[in-house]
């Protein structure tokens, strides 16, 4: 988990920041700079074609490894290509070409990403899912770690093409741990072959369709409908409380980090302070977080950790308020920064572990990225108003109003340990 974590985390940063720094670099313009980042808009669509990995199997990859070790490797093959590609353009001459490029390594990155989240659900049970997710996300961040400052240190003694290369033969470490581990048995409950075995029924009684139709159709409403229906025929209206609870988890920290940075710089701090404390102290702590977070989970169940890690991000969001007072102060912003991160890290890893355990393992693939992109398109909305409201009413009442964001997800947190306090009565 923690190598398949690495290689999920290395292209993301190849694509979005790492990227627009090369071309900046490079002289090209801000504005093209800004279109180009839209590339990282394919990891917030991912399950539009997550279902596509759930159901089709890939010719001869398939009965070599099964079915998500054969999409890990296929992808992990894109990212590699697409890097090379990258690597062998000059933005001032080829800038489409390494566009294109960059879709490719996004588009791979995304569905890599599909694939490893439904083999680490499938692999492990429910009780196991927080360790996975802490030590996923350690490697995750190691890999943004080496995407980042990495490419930076290869770029500044040799060049840019050489860094993308160099990144591009690290991704050789996701193939070998695909090769080396053992598919996952897929296991689906009765309820579920029932409500596909409806789908059948129908079919069979469209006497009007042939044969290659039917099967079209069995195709797409097994693969794309089913996966919806199945997870609200499970929660029946409560599910509608699930889904808003996984779009307002992470509005107020990510609210709160677009503007983090702007924040040092009007309050004074350096580019060296800020990248010291930044890049260094906050992934550190961050993945001590999400060990923590892991083994809380293991140790106390998902919902005690969620609310945890939902009240500290409140907390943290205000000690930015004490940043915005205060003249620079490095020790002082060590501390913010690595209390944000800690909590930040405890809350992912639980958050993750809840998704998990809410895919039911016949649509893993398709329902995991479904959760994973409601969770990352409202917050990705909504974060975009916060430039504004810092221009209107100041930094101090701007981390006021991001600490208010997450009073709604603890809200949420105390509805989901009822229901699950419910049906633990319910079943016994």
């Amino acid at each position: 988990m923690l190598f398949l974590g690495f290689s999920a985390g290395l292209p993301l940063l190849l694509v979005f920041g790492t990227l627009s720094a090369w071309l900046a670099r490079s002289g090209i313009d801000k504005s093209t700079i800004g279109y180009i980042s839209w590339v990282a808009l394919l990891y917030g669509l991912k399950f539009i074609w997550s279902p596509l990995v759930d159901r089709l199997r890939l010719p001869i990859l398939n009965s070599l490894l099964g079915q998500r070790r054969s999409w890990m490797l296929l992808a992990q093959f894109g990212v590699i290509v697409g890097l090379l590609a990258m690597s062998f353009s000059n933005p001032n001459t080829q800038l489409s070409v390494l566009v294109w490029a960059a879709i490719l390594v996004a588009f791979s990155s995304a569905t890599q990403d599909i694939a490893i989240d439904a083999w680490r659900i499938e692999a492990m049970p429910v009780e196991s899912q927080g360790a996975m997710s802490g030590t996923y996300q350690m490697g995750y961040r190691l890999g943004m770690l080496l995407a980042g400052g990495g490419s930076f240190l290869i770029a500044h003694y040799y060049s840019w093409p050489m860094a993308y290369t160099v990144l591009s033969m690290i991704m050789v470490i996701g193939v070998v741990t695909t090769i080396i581990i053992s598919e996952p048995e897929r296991k689906v409950s009765e309820d579920t072959w029932k409500q596909e075995k409806r789908v059948v029924e129908f079919l069979e009684n469209a006497t009007h369709l042939s044969s290659r139709v039917k099967g079209i159709y069995a195709w797409v409403i097994g693969a794309v409908v089913c996966p919806f229906t199945e997870f609200f025929n499970r929660n029946g209206q409560f599910a509608i409380v699930v889904l808003l609870f996984i779009g307002l988890f992470r509005i107020s920290d990510i609210s709160m980090g677009i503007m983090a940075n702007p924040l040092y710089v009007d309050v004074g701090y350096t580019d060296l302070q800020i990248g010291l404390v930044t890049k260094t102290i906050g992934p550190i702590v961050t993945i001590v977080g999400a060990l923590f977070g892991g083994a809380l989970v293991v140790k106390y169940k998902v919902i005690p950790v969620l609310m945890i890690g939902a009240i500290l991000v409140v907390v943290t969001n205000l000690l930015f308020v004490l940043v915005a007072l205060n003249p620079p102060d490095t020790i002082f912003l060590s501390l913010v920064i690595a209390a944000d991160n800690l909590s930040a890290g405890i809350a992912g890893s639980a958050f993750i572990a809840y998704l998990s355990g809410l895919t039911n393992k016949a649509y893993t693939a398709t329902q995991y990225a479904l959760f994973s992109s409601l969770m990352l398109l409202p917050a990705k909305f909504i974060g975009g108003f916060s430039g504004s409201i810092v221009e209107s009413h100041g930094y101090v009442s701007f981390f006021f109003y991001t600490a208010a964001l997450g009073l709604p997800a603890i809200f949420l947190i105390r509805l989901l340990s009822n229901n699950e306090k419910k049906n633990l009565r319910l079943n016994q």
